[in-house]
């Protein structure tokens, strides 16, 4: 039973996590060919950075099953950073990005259709559920959820001071020259930042509890 679990769940992390790692190239490799490819743009932004941070640790954590060892504890915490960073992709580009305006100099371009989807909508889906449902292993503490908000405010940081320093802002509501100013961008980080940490409680505490019932079963 182990050996299958392992198995099954050690090939759905690795297919999740070069698929997500394949999105990014297929998305880099398709604006090169275009000669639209901005590096100091295109990695600036939270959504390729956190496909790119959980396509590693799923392609790391797949492995591991699959070679027979269990998850350890920095590779869960990991995880979990990469779940709730990738639930949050999702949520924000469907709630504010999805009709955002294109950047002028990307009039007439067309993204490719799949890997869009994979970074903003299945991949979220599908790490949410392998995190909620793959039980065995690491049990993790309630602290281990604050850790979740230490990645987006390092991200957002280093957003803020680039875009002082040269005005360009991955996106709109965490820039303080927009329609809302300071006050917007600071309500907007603050929202954002405590569902970070909200939505990490919620997927400890959920974990815990079905570890739980297992147990007592």
């Amino acid at each position: 039973m182990i050996l299958l679990y392992k198995g099954v769940f050690g090939s759905f992390r690795l297919a999740v996590g070069l698929a997500l790692l394949g999105s990014v190239v297929w998305q880099v490799s398709d604006r090169i060919s275009v000669g639209l490819f901005r590096p100091f743009e295109y990695f600036a932004y939270f959504s390729i950075v956190s496909s790119i941070l959980a396509g590693l640790v799923l392609t790391i954590g797949g492995l591991t099953l699959l070679q027979g060892k269990d998850e350890y504890e920095r590779l869960h915490t990991w995880r979990l950073i990469a779940t709730v960073s990738m639930i949050i992709v999702g949520v924000v580009y469907h709630w504010l990005l999805g009709d955002s305006a294109v950047d002028p100099r990307d009039i007439g371009y067309q993204w490719p259709v799949l890997p869009n989807l994979v970074i903003h909508t299945y991949a979220p889906i599908a790490i949410a559920i392998d995190y909620l449902i793959s039980l065995r292993g690491y049990k993790p503490s309630w602290k281990k959820a604050w850790w979740v908000v230490v990645y987006p405010l390092t991200w957002l940081g280093l957003s803020i001071i680039r875009g002082l320093t040269d005005g360009w802002w991955p996106y709109w509501f965490i820039n303080p020259n927009s329609e809302g100013g300071v006050i917007g961008m600071l309500t907007y980080v603050a929202i954002i930042a405590a569902a970070f940490i909200a939505l990490g409680f919620v997927l400890v505490g959920a974990r815990l509890a079905s570890l739980k019932i297992l147990a007592d079963r």
